[in-house]
């Protein structure tokens, strides 16, 4: 997967944030495996830093495989705090918008470029 901007990575925690409040988030690799396969996933976050990676490596092959938007992020620790959680997470599927529709939709766009 290709290298993507800090813009789209703080983009997207933002996004996470914001649909926490106002939408519907899966936290963790099965609820989010769970929201891409069964085609829910509006937008999908996975942590780079997941030891062992075998735990998330087969997100982003069924992400382009359902046609569902993925962002790789840094760190996990990061992914934990927008999604809400003290601790941190491996991936995070945002399945419903709330708020941070327009926001998902310029991610897609900056994504595809």
């Amino acid at each position: 997967m290709a290298e993507v901007s800090k813009d789209i990575i703080n983009n997207a925690y933002e996004a996470v944030e914001i649909a926490r409040k106002t939408g519907k988030i899966k936290k963790g690799t099965n609820e989010t495996t769970k929201a891409i396969e069964r085609g829910i996933a509006k937008l999908v976050l996975v942590a780079k830093n997941v030891n062992p990676p075998e735990v998330i490596m087969h997100i982003v092959p069924l992400c382009k495989e359902k046609n569902t938007p993925c962002v790789e992020v840094p760190n996990k620790e990061e992914l934990g705090a927008a999604a809400g959680l003290e601790v941190g997470t491996s991936s995070v599927a945002i399945i419903q918008e709330g708020d941070s529709r327009d926001l998902i939709k310029d991610i897609i766009l900056k994504l595809k470029q």
